[in-house]
């Protein structure tokens, strides 16, 4: 194996068939989007003293924009899990508040538990529980809330913005470790159209 063969398969794979438009599109959506939550945290969530932003919507973001058609990254699951993990989260915090390594464990143990059971799954919802226990005062203060803002309201952003996406024509997916345009888009009308259908789906899945 040359340094070029070498370099695409285990340094890059990526590389190899990218399209750049789409690699470009996918960062000016997860960017436009996590930025534009981020910055209504800074400016309404700090006035009113409510976190608008955490950790595991960086994670959903992966999944929305760089792997839309995943089931993972359904809004049922997107939305669901954090919601659900909110409320499992500050259960367990509530419950065990005097023993964080035991609430912690619990959390997120019936966290797992619980999106296989509601078909809700979504790895980022299982950050969302551990931080309901071990997010601080800030977290703790707001108790169930949290489930409401930052968890509903945040998820549901990064939801609408990834399918607004989509709808435009920027789907993707992913082959091996490469985010590539669908060219379906280009070449058929049809699956266009029915890309700017994927509003009308939210509840379907």
């Amino acid at each position: 194996m040359n340094l070029k063969q070498a370099f695409f398969t285990w340094i890059c794979p990526g590389l190899r068939g990218t399209d750049i438009i789409t690699l470009l599109q996918v960062w000016l959506g997860s960017a436009l989007t996590l930025g534009g939550v981020a910055l209504m945290d800074r400016y309404l969530g700090s006035a009113m003293d409510l976190p608008l932003i955490i950790a595991p919507f960086g994670a959903s973001a992966v999944l929305v924009f760089g792997a839309p058609n995943s089931p993972l990254a359904k809004p049922r699951n997107v939305i669901g899990s954090h919601v659900l993990c909110a409320l499992t989260g500050v259960f367990f915090a509530h419950t065990f508040s005097t023993c964080v390594p035991l609430a912690a464990a619990c959390a997120v143990a019936t966290a797992i538990v619980i999106m296989l059971i509601t078909g809700t799954v979504h790895p980022p919802g299982g950050a969302t529980a551990l931080i309901a226990v071990i997010g601080g005062p800030q977290i703790e203060h707001l108790g169930y809330l949290f489930a409401i803002v930052p968890c509903f309201t945040g998820s549901l952003i990064v939801v609408v913005a990834a399918m607004l996406c989509n709808a435009a024509g920027l789907r993707c997916r992913l082959i091996g470790a490469c985010v590539v345009r669908d060219k379906r888009m280009l070449t058929r009308p049809r699956a266009l159209k029915r890309s700017v259908h994927l509003l009308n789906k939210l509840h379907k899945h």
